[in-house]
């Protein structure tokens, strides 16, 4: 059995404590970051393998975008694709000893006005979706686990109010319908939602709410999929609201699950 946490960090140097307190008390085996906004070499690797996290695999840039797994467990770097040309440094992938290739995305923002007319930011975000897409179809994944900050919310108890976010990007129709193009392209399934299928779950509150406790105006953004072959493994599925209220905290929180397959 191991254990796997996602978390978009927004900053890995600004909140290194947070995320030493994180690897202190909850100890997941993997810890995917996205949001990292540092080079490779910058990212405070000494300190978290004092914490036991000896193992890292990750891509970066300065001051944007970047991601890294986190592991107890010895993992192998297995790869990276510059999805959409972008150049950005969105998507990591690391093998553990068992053969299951876990892939680490952050899929972008994609702006304010969802129209790929008039902003550019959401047409990069469409074809970053569709280019997930036809990756999957092509090369069909199998003992998989695909986590990261995806920046939607599909479903409508993924948001505090599906008509009010209709028009608002991370729940528009089209980006929910690319997202589960990808989805069903890799046959993923949604372990977070196969654990609790039903009622309101959110990973995200604004920096902007005076009160994100109180307002709770939250958004699902954070995923953790598994191929089917290893989708039933999964289990014990969370999401760390507490974290939210931490001191200078990252507006993502981490999503945790477990798996029973040997390491």
């Amino acid at each position: 059995m191991f254990s796997l946490a996602t978390w978009n960090i927004n900053s890995v140097r600004l909140r290194q404590g947070l995320v030493e307190r994180l690897l202190r008390e909850e100890a997941p085996d993997v810890l995917c970051l996205q949001e990292c906004k540092s080079p490779v070499e910058k990212i405070p690797h000494e300190a978290f393998a004092a914490l036991g996290y000896r193992w890292m695999v990750a891509r970066g840039q300065k001051g944007y975008n970047g991601v890294a797994i986190l592991s107890r467990l010895p993992i192998e770097d297995a790869g990276d694709r510059d999805y959409a040309g972008l150049g950005h440094a969105r998507h990591v992938a690391a093998r553990l000893e068992n053969g299951v290739v876990i892939h680490n995305f952050y899929v972008p923002a994609g702006g304010d006005i969802p129209d790929r007319e008039v902003n550019e930011k959401f047409g990069q975000k469409l074809d970053f979706l569709t280019e997930m897409r036809d990756v999957f179809h092509a090369d069909r994944p199998e003992r998989a686990i695909m986590v990261g900050d995806l920046n939607i919310a599909p479903r409508e108890d993924d948001v505090w109010n599906h008509k009010a976010l209709l028009k608002i990007v991370s729940h528009t129709p089209v980006e929910v319908e690319h997202l589960g193009a990808a989805q069903d392209a890799g046959g993923w399934v949604d372990v977070t939602r196969k654990d609790i299928p039903e009622g309101k779950l959110y990973s995200w509150w604004s920096y902007r709410a005076r009160d994100w406790d109180a307002a709770d105006k939250g958004r699902r953004l954070d995923h953790i999929w598994a191929t089917p072959d290893i989708a039933n493994a999964g289990h014990d599925s969370r999401i760390l609201r507490p974290v939210r209220g931490w001191e200078g905290p990252s507006d993502h929180v981490p999503v945790f699950a477990r798996f029973d397959l040997d390491v």
